[in-house]
């Protein structure tokens, strides 16, 4: 089917659509918001990209709320992030509220456990800093990288008295 033929054929043109689509989920799991970005930039009608993302939804290719949970495991798990960072990501990944809150309240899926933002920021903390900080300047650092991983203030603050009475 040549091009021409293509544009003519509202099937056709939805079929297209999934292809790109499938390939564009091949690599990761992606967002509507994503899928929707990508079919943009492939010149794909607003009509068929509707059609589109309500197909791949109901065929569970795509599930923000599953990708949220996933996205929350893996940055806690493997990049050590905090809360207020993951949040920030995900609503840039155009993620709903509803999702976001329910995948950073989630229990861990591999212990079953509640996440503990405290017990996270203190490992994390004693990763970088193998002595508790001393002097006002290494209070300061440790301060700074925790705030720069995603912790909100006042649970930095908290972590860094802790690590020091250890």
């Amino acid at each position: 089917m040549t091009t021409a033929e293509r544009a003519l054929d509202p099937e056709a043109r939805l079929q297209h659509a999934l292809d790109l689509s499938y390939r564009y989920l091949g690599f990761r799991d992606r967002t509507v918001l994503e899928v929707r970005r990508h079919l943009e930039s492939k010149r794909v009608e607003p009509d068929t990209i509707e059609q589109t993302v309500t197909e791949l939804l109901e065929q569970g290719y795509l599930d923000d709320a599953r990708f949220a949970r996933r996205f929350v495991e893996d940055r806690r798990t493997l990049d050590h992030w905090g809360n207020e960072r993951i949040e920030r990501k995900l609503v840039a990944s155009g993620i709903d509220a509803s999702h976001i809150t329910a995948a950073l309240h989630a229990p861990d899926t591999t212990t079953g456990e509640t996440h503990s933002e405290f017990d996270a920021a203190l490992a994390t903390l004693s990763r970088r800093f193998r002595v508790p900080p001393e002097t006002d300047r290494d209070r300061d650092r440790a301060l700074g990288f925790l705030v720069r991983k995603g912790y909100e203030l006042e649970l930095a603050y908290d972590v860094i008295r802790a690590y020091g009475r250890d």
